[in-house]
């Protein structure tokens, strides 16, 4: 007995696990989930699937001490923030307006079908994101519950969430700017062929960035980057059409 414990004691703890569920409740958070496939009438929107798809390659590119890397992850830290600002501004406008109603009590209406979609991200960006559409779905079901009631018109409804649906949608679609081209700080301090091909295609990357003086608050730990991944990290948006009821899970990892 006391052997058989000595030997599970020497492997140690097995790997964490856990899981994490977006509930959301409306098709306007759906949409942002899933987004949408380009026709020839419209063009594609990258919904949260994709944006976590997009997030590995610059996180790969992060943890390979790539500036430009480090430079969109600051990039869609404050975008994210962003959005969540306008949110919480649009959230406080729509709970002045329910409070003046004092002689009348409002639930929010509630989803008779909630979908539980099950998040495996590999990032914290991805969850952030995740946590943004849940806060917009909350912002729906409050502008329409108000428009239900005659509390305003579809007009102030829209007011409230069309530029928050914009800014989600556009922070989505900030990693395609991203390109992974193996380039690191050392080589485009040296003016290295990489680092000329990345100036060309993603600018000329700040220089309190490329020095590291500026970093965003979530960054992965550096670690070599495996030699030919770049083949295997895409950068093809998920679109609406390859994301079936099955893959919705997100499983970036």
């Amino acid at each position: 007995m006391q052997a058989a414990t000595s030997t599970e004691d020497k492997r140690g703890p097995g790997a964490l696990r856990g899981q994490v569920w977006l509930t959301i409740q409306t098709w306007q958070a759906q949409q942002l989930v899933r987004g949408r496939n380009g026709t020839a009438a419209k063009p594609p929107i990258t919904g949260l699937v994709g944006f976590a798809n997009q997030l590995r390659a610059i996180w790969q590119g992060a943890r390979n001490d790539d500036p430009y890397a480090d430079w969109w992850l600051i990039k869609v830290h404050e975008t994210l923030d962003s959005a969540g600002e306008l949110m919480k501004g649009r959230k406080a406008e729509l709970e002045a307006l329910f409070e003046q109603m004092t002689a009348m009590e409002v639930a929010v209406a509630e989803s008779s079908r909630p979908c539980r979609v099950p998040l495996r991200f590999a990032n914290p960006y991805a969850y952030r994101g995740a946590r943004l559409v849940a806060e917009y779905d909350t912002l729906v079901r409050t502008a329409l519950t108000g428009e239900h009631i005659g509390l305003f018109g579809r007009d102030t409804s829209d007011g409230f969430l069309k530029p928050c649906t914009r800014k989600l949608r556009g922070a989505f679609a900030l990693p395609q700017g991203y390109r992974l081209l193996q380039v690191d700080r050392e080589a485009v301090r040296k003016g290295a062929d990489p680092a000329a091909q990345a100036a060309e295609l993603m600018g000329i990357v700040p220089e309190d960035v490329l020095s590291g003086e500026r970093r965003a608050p979530l960054v992965p730990r550096k670690v070599p980057f495996p030699k030919g991944a770049a083949e295997h990290i895409g950068l093809t948006p998920i679109c609406r059409s390859q994301v079936s009821r099955s893959e919705t899970k997100n499983d970036d990892g």
